[in-house]
């Protein structure tokens, strides 16, 4: 190939890379030339900022400048597809090691190996398997821990960890054991305000989670996520909320297991609305059809199990439901990131947030300072904040379609910390509290009703807004056993019941 023609190829490459990705590359070849061969460098760019497009033009360069191979880790199928295909957009010459691959009579004929962490892990152990001239391996989705097994296959090779999250996913292991430096990529304001990414426009619905459970990775027990998401009031809630801000809206539901899944998809079908369920156990078939179903049809609602936070690109959702909470950052980012691809002329997205995420860890666009949480993930571990502080500040705001039902009513308004303050201060019984709200709503029942059955009905509309009630009254008296509030809300609901008698 003649010179000139390869400066046009290479112009055209380059061409294809937006200014932030040349600069990142640039920083990246830098250390490369600086540290030693076997150097551990951590990549730091959000999800939808274009990793695959940067580390297939590192090959193409690399191959190039160094005369040697390299070889690309990922931990998903698709992503080894994926990441093959732009490989050879880039003239890259690559093979992707599956688990059909024995044997590699022919690797000479190859510049780059793109592998599954599990396949290459199992035919390096094997002896007679071996990799040739190899200088370079990049490690996608670097954060999981499956791929520390495979570095002492690379001891003496530049490994370069690519991830949206330098936070591990394993609490006992942090990345800073494996990695000698962190560059850090625009942040995902940056990468908003000059067009590279969408707007996430996001609604959050206070949720009670102190049932939840810590598992030990660190995030809530799928056991307890299951018994919270799946029970009846939090699935109304999560089609209200639907209904209110995403209706039509091609969306993608996240769930913290299958079974609340299921659940989801049958709330969802029995409401009339386009539907499917997907997780991990379905089959290749299966899946490849479902997400094509989701591709085609705009008003598709796919309701699945943390099988789409990573390697999963559709960039036609409109709406992303977080229906569940967690305490890993890595995945509140992969959720939200699923939504936040630049689609014809939109550039905004819809997150709905039942899990409290926001709260927890602040909006997905600020910034965050990466090269702290690389070096002290203890420090930031340990200081996310716990579930019952952020609930003593909700403010239970009355959703505007039951307004609509109470709108005979002066107020709807009852602030249970303020009517406290003010019992005590009258010398009353704490219990004066409870008596006063269920006077209040004993109010607004009557009020909006033509008869005892009515405002009977009425009641469960009212169930979110008396859980809540409840326990701000057991912050102020700080009993806050479960037995307690169970018992309460009973009791409430009873003497609510009854207060009507007489009334019409």
């Amino acid at each position: 190939m003649s010179s000139e023609t390869e400066t046009i190829q290479q112009n055209a490459t380059e061409k294809s890379l937006y200014d932030y990705q040349i600069r990142d590359l640039n920083r990246i070849f830098d250390v490369m030339r600086d540290e030693s061969d076997d150097f551990n460098l951590l990549y730091q760019l959000p999800t939808g900022g274009g990793k695959t497009v940067i580390f297939s033009e590192i090959v193409r360069r690399y191959v190039k400048q160094h005369k040697k191979k390299v070889v690309i880790l990922t931990h998903r199928i698709e992503l080894c597809k994926q990441t093959s295909n732009v490989l050879s957009g880039f003239n890259v010459q690559n093979k992707v090691i599956n688990s059909k691959v024995k044997t590699l009579p022919d690797q000479d004929e190859y510049q780059c190996f793109v592998a599954m962490v599990e396949t290459l892990n199992n035919r390096l152990s094997d002896n007679d398997f071996q990799l040739k001239n190899v200088g370079l391996v990049i490690i996608d989705e670097a954060h999981y821990n499956s791929f520390r097994k495979l570095f002492k296959f690379f001891e003496d090779c530049f490994i370069l960890g690519v991830t949206a999250t330098p936070l591990s996913s394993n609490i006992k292991l942090p990345m800073k054991d494996n990695y000698n430096k962190l560059i850090v990529g625009d942040d995902i304001s940056t990468l908003i305000k000059n067009g590279f990414l969408a707007k996430a426009e996001v609604s959050h619905y206070d949720v009670g989670l102190t049932s939840l459970k810590i598992g030990i990775n660190g995030d809530y027990t799928v056991k307890s996520s299951e018994a919270l998401y799946t029970n009846s009031l939090m699935q109304s809630k999560l089609l209200t909320a639907y209904e209110e801000m995403a209706k039509g809206k091609k969306t993608l539901i996240f769930n913290n297991g299958i079974y609340t899944s299921k659940e989801v998809y049958h709330t969802f079908k029995k409401a009339g609305y386009n539907v499917r369920h997907l997780d991990n156990t379905a089959s290749k078939q299966d899946r490849k059809e479902i997400l094509k179903w989701f591709k085609n049809t705009p008003d598709a609602v796919l309701s699945s199990v943390s099988i789409l936070t990573t390697g999963f690109d559709e960039p036609s959702v409109e709406s992303i439901i977080l229906n569940r909470a967690t305490r890993s950052l890595t995945l509140y980012f992969q959720m939200i990131g699923r939504g936040s691809r630049i689609y014809k002329d939109r550039n905004t997205f819809q997150v709905i947030d039942l899990g409290n995420n926001e709260a927890r860890f602040g909006p997905w666009d600020q910034p965050v300072d990466w090269q702290h949480i690389f070096k002290h993930p203890d420090y930031y571990l340990d200081n996310i904040v716990d579930d019952d502080l952020l609930e003593r500040d909700f403010v239970y705001t009355m959703p505007e379609t039951l307004k609509v039902k109470f709108k005979k009513s002066y107020t709807v308004d009852f602030d249970v910390k303020a009517e406290y303050k003010n019992v005590i201060s009258e010398g009353k019984k704490s219990f004066t509290v409870i008596e006063r709200s269920i006077e209040q709503h004993s109010k607004m029942c009557i009020e909006n009703s033509e008869d005892v059955y009515d405002a009977r009905e009425l009641t469960k509309a009212l169930q979110d807004e008396i859980a809540f009630r409840i326990k701000q009254y057991c912050y102020c008296i700080m009993n806050s056993t479960q037995n307690y509030k169970d018992w309460l809300f009973e009791e409430y609901n009873r003497k609510l019941r009854i207060s009507f008698n007489g009334k019409f």
